[in-house]
């Protein structure tokens, strides 16, 4: 259809939140080239198929209600081959590559012209000092011995405690870190939050788990410690190697596990920088901050009790293993820009071992993934990125559809059943607060006073971590920045930030499958739409919802609204928890609880909003399918992915999400769904409405 969704919004809200534009000519010349886009957009088919779904990745020999994943997606799935550089491939990965491909172009036209501002020039000297392998491998280890050397001439705690305090400069890894946040009682200040680190691997569970299968891998991973090691020519390696191993091992023990952390309720544990050496002593704070340069008047101690474990292990282990610990660390974290010969031993554990990925990706590709991030020259890139290929109009469209998806939830808040009204009156002002950001930033940041050099790789890594460290402690002691970005444009990913209470769209995002402005209403409000609703379900989730309409935390319920709430949130943790894609490992449903009441809730609200905006009419039938098959098709797709089965088992045991296959089947808990593909009881996926988890 050619229709775009400005014909068809539902309110006449546009986004207003975002404050005053304060773009750089760059975006304006963005905004006249989306004038002529505008035009050349409705002259355009959907993307994928007719209407915006590819009907021919379907499988319908496959009953939508014994595996809608499969339904929607399994042709692709089965005769999709992974390419040797991938462990993962679906929607997000194809829409990513795009974005590198741009990205490329950009960086390729930088590089072809002599007629450079600063940042364009700081852009073409960085991708020419990560290219230039012939330098690099000539220089070893030599860009890191510095480092290795303080490592080898340490020999007190103290000197171990000043390596941990400059990892952050370094590259390497410390037991403790800590970085700068928003105060989660005040959102006007920042503070610093400090936690439990210091692992190889993705999970605790990698060394705890006692199975074949983690044996092997535990296996695996000291002899790739005793290779590393031997790059520095450290004398007994693999016996230094099973002690590094045993010493992760008992930071492992200390740690928690991870649904444990992202409980807010106990990682809230504010304590002023002077009272920290009494409830936390025998750690030496202050060399540990001298090192960071943090003023850090006031700490958030995340996790207390794992806390104290690393300071213990610190204080009783042997002082030369920690010592092989750091340099094992150092040339692993550091490997990427180091010699090739360091690079492909590196990537043999962590890349083939860990993630089942056959062959590294071409050297490129890793250097537009290393300068495309916050702390790197992502907002520079950033920029040139929307004023080519971000219209205008794409974020006003965006604007009109998070203002239809906000009113969608009101509409179901007024009307739940479990809730009161006390504390629909704080829901209501929290949904109301909610301010979106679209596309890009409205303040670039700037780069004034960086230096990069065209043959001095780790020295431009070195001065960007020395750049966004002194730009933060500048702004420690001031108000938060709400202009604050965390994601570039061209990352495709969107995020909710409890603290400022805020949804975040990148322009790389909003495109097809997820946002086609020539894609059919319905597939825009099963994608992107409820993308949008899962950002701001994060917002009502079982831990953002601790927070309130200012980003405080706080608790806004009555005690039996919470219990009701947690009663649902319990259903949907046990649902999830059956899901088992690897034999033995299940999907841990009370760790990746927020992401599936944000995929569920989202899903709804964005139903929701869909049929208010066919304002009482019938959607028309297209190729056959109807509205709702079209939305909840295009909800499936986008989690159309195939991945490795350790890139899966590093999923299960290190990440947030459920797998993209378990995602897909979220329609189950929606009556729609069950009417739209006449699905019925003794199908697989099949819940009795009784047991249907609706929260939102």
């Amino acid at each position: 259809m050619k229709k775009s969704l400005i014909a068809l919004s539902i309110t006449s809200v546009l986004l207003t939140a975002c404050g005053e534009s304060k773009q750089t000519p760059v975006a304006e010349t963005k905004i006249e080239k989306s004038e002529q886009s505008i035009t050349q957009v409705t002259e355009q088919k959907a993307e994928l198929g007719s209407f915006g779904v590819d009907l021919s990745a379907r499988n319908e020999a496959i009953k939508p209600g014994d595996d809608f994943f499969m339904y929607a997606s399994g042709t692709w799935y089965d005769n999709y081959e992974m390419p040797a550089d991938k462990t993962r491939f679906g929607a997000f990965t194809a829409l990513a590559e795009r974005s590198e491909r741009q990205v490329k172009e950009i960086i390729d036209d930088v590089t072809s012209r002599t007629d450079l501002n600063a940042d364009e020039k700081m852009i073409a000297d960085f991708y020419q000092s990560y290219m230039d392998t012939e330098n690099i491998n000539k220089l070893g280890l030599l860009p890191i011995q510095v480092t290795l050397d303080e490592i080898a001439t340490a020999s007190t705690v103290k000197d171990i405690t000043k390596i941990f305090g400059a990892s952050w400069l370094n590259g390497t890894t410390s037991p403790i870190g800590g970085s700068m946040w928003f105060n989660r009682l005040d959102a006007d200040k920042y503070e610093m939050s400090i936690g439990a680190g210091g692992l190889g691997m993705p999970d605790r569970s990698y060394y705890l788990e006692d199975n074949e299968r983690f044996t092997k891998i535990r296996a695996a991973y000291v002899a790739h410690i005793a290779e590393m090691l031997a790059f520095a020519q450290v004398e007994n390696a693999e016996q230094k190697a099973q002690a590094i191993l045993a010493l992760e091992t008992k930071i492992a023990e200390g740690h928690w596990p991870r649904e444990k952390r992202r409980n807010r309720d106990i990682t809230l544990n504010q304590i002023k920088r002077t009272d920290l050496a009494i409830t936390y002593p025998n750690f030496d704070w202050e060399t540990y901050f001298s090192e960071t340069g943090y003023q850090v008047p006031q700490i958030n101690i995340s996790q207390p009790e794992p806390i104290k474990a690393m300071i213990a292990l610190l204080n009783n282990e042997d002082i030369n293993v920690w010592k092989d610990y750091l340099t094992y660390h150092t040339i692993k974290n550091n490997a990427s820009f180091l010699s090739e010969d360091v690079f492909a031993t590196n990537f043999k554990f962590y890349g083939t071992e860990l993630r089942g990925q056959k062959e590294a990706k071409p050297r490129w590709k890793r250097a537009v993934s290393q300068m495309s991030g916050t702390q790197s020259l992502g907002f520079a890139i950033g920029k040139v990125y929307v004023a080519r290929y971000f219209p205008e109009s794409s974020k006003q469209q965006m604007a009109e559809l998070v203002e239809n998806l906000r009113k969608a939830l009101g509409e179901r808040i007024t009307n739940l059943e479990w809730m009161g009204e006390e504390t629909k009156v704080n829901a209501h002002e929290k949904l109301a607060a909610f301010n979106p950001k679209i596309g890009y930033p409205d303040v670039w940041q700037s780069f004034d006073g960086l230096t990069i050099s065209a043959t001095d790789l780790m020295g431009n890594l070195k001065n960007l971590r020395k750049f966004f460290r002194e730009d933060s402690i500048s702004k420690e002691l001031k108000k938060t920045d709400r202009n604050r970005w965390g994601m570039t444009p061209q990352r495709v990913n969107a995020y909710y930030n409890s603290s400022f209470n805020e949804i975040v769209f990148p322009a790389a995002i909003l495109q097809p499958p997820f946002f086609d402005p020539n894609a059919d209403p319905a597939v825009n409000y099963g994608g992107i739409g409820a993308v949008i609703g899962h950002e701001m379900g994060h917002g009502f989730d079982d831990q953002g919802s601790k927070s309130d309409a200012k980003g405080v935390q706080r608790n806004w319920w009555t005690d039996q609204d919470r219990e009701a709430f947690d009663a649902k949130a319990d259903e949907l943790a046990a649902q999830y928890s059956q899901y088992e894609p690897i034999p033995g490992n299940f999907v841990n449903g009370r760790n990746s609880l927020g992401e599936n009441i944000g995929d569920v809730g989202g899903l709804a609200m964005a139903y929701h909003a869909y049929k208010l905006s066919l304002n009482g009419k019938e959607a028309p039938v297209i190729d056959g399918v109807t509205g709702d098959q079209r939305f909840f098709l295009a909800w499936a797709q986008v989690w159309k992915e195939k991945r490795t089965e350790k890139s899966m088992l590093s999923q299960l045991k290190g990440g947030t999400h459920a797998p993209g296959r378990f995602r897909a089947q979220a329609p189950r808990n929606h009556d729609a769904w069950y009417k739209a593909f006449d699905v019925k009881e003794g199908d697989k996926l099949y819940l009795a409405p009784e047991k249907r988890v609706r929260i939102w």
